[in-house]
């Protein structure tokens, strides 16, 4: 499946900008920019059955693997960079070896979903369908008005079949083996996806990472600048 994408900037490095579950390329609308004015031509997808990209004819078809095959189909091989987020970390991590970027950037990834009550639940996201503004600004209080408003409109757009696709993956070990290009995970504090041991294995397998003090799951949105200063050296 070809994908809608959206670019920013005209550089001669691209960057690539993959979203997590139930978002689109407008959770970007400040990163794209700013990659932008340092050089980059950013291309950001909607991943399938998110934004504006095609649906997949049920749960079984939203696999790591489909996402991943999606961003192959769709996107330029041999990126400067390509930066994922939570199930965009993991959908990155799974098409790295065909999209060959220089540089990889995984920002809290999804790379284990964890078993039990308080694990990975998909209808606990499909429940996400119906929050108000006001429920969802209570669980992000240092968004903008402008997220709430793209959080809105993205959770509406977006097809709920695709969080029952991750449910035979839940207590997988999905950790990659090895950094095979040099790679930055940036992680939330706390991070439940990147607890303190598993940074600590990631950094053994040849993994930089870097803790945003203080930040939500979606780091970029929670504190822009100290995800871009986690960048620093990366960008």
């Amino acid at each position: 499946m070809r994908l809608h994408t959206t670019t920013w900037g005209s550089g001669d490095r691209i960057a690539l900008l993959v979203h997590g579950i139930m978002a689109d390329h407008r959770t970007w609308r400040r990163v794209g920019p700013a990659l932008a004015e340092r050089g980059y031509r950013v291309l950001a997808v909607d991943l399938r059955g998110h934004g504006v990209s095609g649906r997949a004819a049920g749960p079984e078809e939203y696999r790591p693997e489909d996402y991943a095959d999606d961003l192959v189909e769709t996107l330029p091989v041999g990126a400067e960079l390509a930066v994922g987020h939570s199930l965009g970390g993991l959908v990155l991590a799974h098409a790295l070896e065909r999209l060959k970027p220089v540089r990889a950037v995984y920002s809290d990834p999804a790379w284990h979903l964890g078993a039990g009550p308080a694990g990975y639940r998909a209808e606990l996201f499909v429940r996400g369908k119906s929050l108000t503004r006001k429920q969802i600004r209570s669980f992000n209080p240092d968004w903008t008005d402008e997220d709430l408003d793209t959080e809105m409109e993205s959770v509406r757009l977006w097809d709920e079949r695709s969080a029952y696709g991750l449910e035979e993956f839940v207590g997988a070990d999905l950790w990659p083996a090895r950094a095979t290009v040099p790679s930055l995970v940036t992680r939330a504090d706390p991070s439940t996806l990147v607890p303190p041991d598993a940074a600590r294995m990631l950094e053994e397998r040849g993994f930089t990472v870097r803790t945003v003090a203080r930040s939500g799951h979606t780091i970029h949105r929670d504190d822009f600048d100290g995800f871009i200063s986690a960048l620093d050296g990366w960008i």
